[in-house]
């Protein structure tokens, strides 16, 4: 471990227990990362007290020369704090959100008269935003209920005109550019777009309920009649929105997944039962934070999005974080679980389509990050580049055969893949079997002066492992490769000398690797010990038939092609090939011994 320079070790040793920001500078007072913590002292302390796996988090030590901290009175204080200085500094280390780019925004410009349209490169200075949506179908459907309820401007400049365009006639603008409508009015029709956008739909149609009974009742019946198409079109909206259950109201739903480099946060939105807004968030994982600060990173950016969070607050598991008021709720069944489960889904297939699409562009960076992926499992010094599997295979004991395939960089290489007729050991003794196996491969390495595997797999459980292990420390090798076993029953990965099995996430790409390696062994000896088997019993009916040698064997095989297809043919097709005389032999041998 580095050691820690002296005017950072007087810091430390003053820093509180008690809640804040805190920001590391490099050499140049630049600001490398900023983070916050429940208790100051405890948290910065630990980046320079323990040894780091990350070498992001070892490389970002070495680089701090000066720390700065700020107090709070609470961890959600330090969490806003935290979050407005990313958002300030953009320090290099810290969380990268990446979908800014990929979605487009609802925007309300800030002029006389707004427009309202979407973005994809949003300006905050010159519009409201509304979104991102990641549905753009979705965000198209609430534009056009928008332009269909409201006549609003579309041109850019807004230039005092005598006569209103063909938008207007189209009644597909109010034609403020002529005096046509007041601003008061064209603002009032702003305010109510925000609220559909915001999911307040209900709210706006009661108060154009209330204002067609108005004129109505003022006998301006053209303009109720203008109202009333916007309550039915609304309406009709509200029917076909997603709805998930009538009682629940106003509340955030968030979900959460994550692979080796990213974490992804789903984000619902559900207003009077329906779900009004859906988004995720593709954060990189820079520091490799905890899941609970990358959540709440994710939450606090879809905050500053939208502008608030609802009060009650879904989360996919607990947190010791305390937002002033919210309620946090973490539902284990019932309507609120159903919504979690559904946001959980949504991070996991969007992790998922995001990776089928990444390999799509570019395959090797797949194989690449299963590679790293079980290096990390395995915590192996090398990428497991070249993969060794073996399997045994035997009928009680007779037959003994053995199989091992090879992957290069996470592929099959087929031509690498290899049998072995065992030849020292009598009867079904799996362990002398895989101990033998091992030594020929590996001792046959070493003498043609081959690369030896990067990581050798045994399809077997402990005494397998152990077994296949003795022969490799016999040659001296067991420095320069990893071993482990795949117990069958539960499909547990072991190590050598290890009581316990490595715990490798069963859905991870790690884990469907070495299945995938291990399933290729398991088909490729199975189906050359049936075909061992089957000539041998090919052999032993046809060995015993009077005048029939191994050529006449070969034309039998070669035509007929299985010992049960000879049995099932005429006296008149075995003569064709062996000839009249002998073909009566065969038919008849083979009639008796059925």
């Amino acid at each position: 471990m580095r050691e820690t320079p002296e005017n950072l070790k007087l810091i430390l040793k003053t820093l509180p227990e008690k809640p804040g920001v805190y920001r590391f500078f490099d050499e140049n007072g630049t600001i490398l990362y900023v983070g916050k913590a429940k208790r100051l002292k405890r948290r910065v302390s630990s980046y320079f007290n323990k040894e780091h796996d990350s070498s992001k988090v070892r490389m970002l030590v070495t680089k701090i020369r000066d720390i700065q901290t700020t107090v709070v009175d609470s961890e959600w204080e330090a969490l806003l704090l935290e979050n407005s200085m990313i958002k300030e500094f953009k320090p290099r280390y810290n969380i990268m959100l990446k979908d800014d780019k990929s979605y487009p925004w609802i925007a309300i410009t800030k002029e006389p008269f707004p427009r309202v349209f979407s973005v994809r490169r949003p300006d905050p200075n010159k519009m409201h935003l509304f979104g991102p949506y990641s549905s753009v179908k979705q965000m198209n459907i609430l534009l056009e209920v928008i332009n269909n309820m409201f006549p609003l401007r579309n041109c850019k400049r807004l230039v005092q005109n005598d006569r209103p365009c063909m938008q207007y006639q189209l009644k597909k603008c109010s034609a403020p550019c002529c005096g046509e409508i007041s601003q008061e009015e064209y603002n009032a029709n702003i305010s109510k777009i925000t609220d559909i956008i915001k999911g307040k739909r209900k709210e706006v149609i009661a108060q154009l309920k209330e204002e067609m009974t108005r004129h109505a009742d003022a006998w301006e019946f053209e303009k109720a009649a203008v109202i009333k198409k916007q309550i039915d079109t609304l309406t009709t909206f509200i029917v076909k929105s997603v709805v998930v259950n009538p009682s629940l109201t106003n509340m955030d739903v968030f979900g959460y997944d994550e692979d080796e480099e990213c974490a992804y946060v789903s984000f619902l939105r559900i207003v009077d039962g329906a779900i009004v807004q859906a988004h995720i968030l593709d954060i990189n994982n820079k520091m490799d934070n905890s899941a609970e600060e990358l959540l709440w990173d994710g939450i606090m950016e879809m905050k500053e999005r939208l502008g608030d969070l609802k009060r009650t607050i879904i989360l996919p598991f607990e947190s010791s974080m305390e937002p002033d008021g919210h309620e946090i709720i973490v539902p284990q069944r019932g309507e609120k679980y159903k919504l979690l489960e559904l946001a959980n889904r949504n991070a996991h297939f969007f992790m998922l389509e995001k990776k089928k699409r990444q390999d799509l562009v570019d395959p090797e960076r797949r194989s690449m990050r299963v590679l790293e992926s079980l290096q990390k499992a395995l915590n192996m010094k090398t990428l497991p580049r070249h993969i060794e599997c073996f399997d045994n295979s035997n009928t009680q004991g007779n037959q003994p055969v053995a199989a091992m395939i090879c992957f290069k960089d996470g592929k099959p290489a087929k031509s690498e893949y290899r049998h072995f007729n065992i030849k020292t050991v009598e009867g079904p003794d799996d362990f002398a079997s895989m101990e033998e196996v091992i030594y020929r491969r590996y001792h046959r390495l070493l003498e043609e002066n081959k690369s030896l595997p990067d990581l050798v797999v045994i399809d077997g459980g402990k005494g397998q492992l152990n077994a296949a292990y003795r022969s490799i420390v016999a040659l001296g090798i067991q420095d320069r490769l990893m071993m482990v076993g795949i117990a069958k029953r539960l499909e547990d990965i072991f190590k050598v000398g290890d009581e316990y099995p490595v715990y490798i996430d069963k859905r991870s790409e790690a884990q469907r690797l070495l299945q995938e390696v291990r399933d290729e062994v398991h088909h490729f000896g199975i189906t050359h010990h049936r075909n061992r088997r089957s000539k041998a019993s090919i052999a032993s009916v046809l060995d015993n038939v009077p005048g029939i040698g191994d050529v006449l064997k070969k034309r039998l095989l070669s035509k007929f092609k299985s010992v049960k297809k000879i049995r099932e043919a005429s006296v008149e097709q075995l003569a064709e090939v062996v000839g009249p005389k002998k073909a009566a032999d065969l038919f008849t041998y083979l009639k008796n011994n059925e």
